[in-house]
């Protein structure tokens, strides 16, 4: 093993980790700026608005870190960095680039990233139980009812691509990938993405934060830094969603002159889907609790089902 070569993967994967999260962010404040007609981000430090993040930056780190009396102040406190790190683990599986663009090939790729996805939701289930407060205990509860329902249908429509490819590496897959295989696993894209959304509480799936309902769910009694760490994950959740749809489902790096220009169309890719969730953010309004879980139930699984069976035929037919 090459120590230097490691080192360099493993610095990349951690430049993108601490860069491309806080980009969403910004873009997240400029779209909506655009989409609702907000002033703030659209004229902060002058320039169409290019200090807001900065601010926001400040503000968190200006702010006071409390910590409830009654809470597990252990829990508390490690909530947050729980929220955060899995996200970084998963980018060093995620392959941006042909011949040897990955932080690191893991032959079970597709069951490791989302594992490991599945451990940062966690974060606020922790966050929740640990404030010792009655709405931040009903958000984190939201929040695990919310883990179980979506995470099935994920893991059914990623179980398709596997298929398709007949590999659980993500190197493997996208070494398999083939242009038609995008209509046949739409459906399956269409699984994969919304789960994650709602894996994410993302809006319409942001029951288990519901500001207008619970306060703010898990994150009630989180100020500062600890509070930026949770919207921190956040976005590095919509930089791996984006990223892991982008290899299962769009061909990852595949594209004209991918052999120069494969990291760019992965890029291209991510930065699109991550787009979408900023617009559905503003276009949709809140599900409730209960329309969450019938979605998943009796919406996302017989989908999920539909195309692994649909899968199954196809290879069936091509061999």
């Amino acid at each position: 093993m090459d120590v230097l070569d490691v080192t360099l993967r493993l610095l990349a994967v951690l430049a993108v980790f601490l860069t491309f999260p806080l980009l969403i962010g910004q873009t997240e404040h400029k779209v909506m700026a655009h989409m609702q007609g907000r002033v703030g981000p659209m004229h902060a430090g002058g320039f169409h608005g290019w200090a807001q993040l900065v601010a926001d930056g400040v503000k968190f780190a200006q702010k006071e870190d409390v910590v409830p009396a009654g809470a597990d102040r252990r829990v508390f406190q490690l909530a947050p960095a729980v929220a955060l790190l899995p996200y970084l683990l998963v980018l060093i599986a995620i392959p941006f680039a042909p011949d040897g663009g990955v932080g690191q090939v893991i032959d079970a790729g597709v069951f490791f990233v989302l594992a490991v996805m599945g451990v940062g939701v966690l974060g606020s289930v922790m966050g929740g139980w640990a404030s010792a407060n009655k709405f931040s205990l009903l958000g984190g509860l939201r929040t695990a009812a919310q883990l179980m329902a979506y995470e099935l249908p994920m893991l059914l429509a990623a179980a398709s691509v596997a298929m398709a490819a007949g590999s659980v590496s993500l190197t493997g897959i996208l070494d398999g990938f083939q242009w038609w295989w995008v209509p046949w696993q739409l459906i399956g894209a269409f699984v994969f993405f919304t789960a994650g959304l709602a894996e994410l509480q993302r809006p319409p799936f942001d029951a288990p934060v519901a500001d207008s309902e619970i306060i703010f769910g898990a994150y009630t009694e989180y100020t500062g830094l600890r509070f930026a760490l949770f919207l921190l994950a956040e976005y590095a959740g919509i930089v791996v969603l984006c990223g892991l749809t982008t290899v299962l489902f769009l061909g990852g790096w595949h594209g004209p002159a991918s052999g120069d220009l494969g990291w760019v169309w992965t890029l291209l890719k991510t930065a699109v889907l991550a787009f979408l969730v900023i617009w559905l953010r503003v276009s949709y309004p809140r599900l409730r609790e209960d329309q969450l879980q019938r979605f998943a139930w009796t919406m996302l699984v017989p989908l999920a089902l539909f195309q692994i069976a649909l899968t199954g035929v196809v290879k069936v037919v091509i061999n």
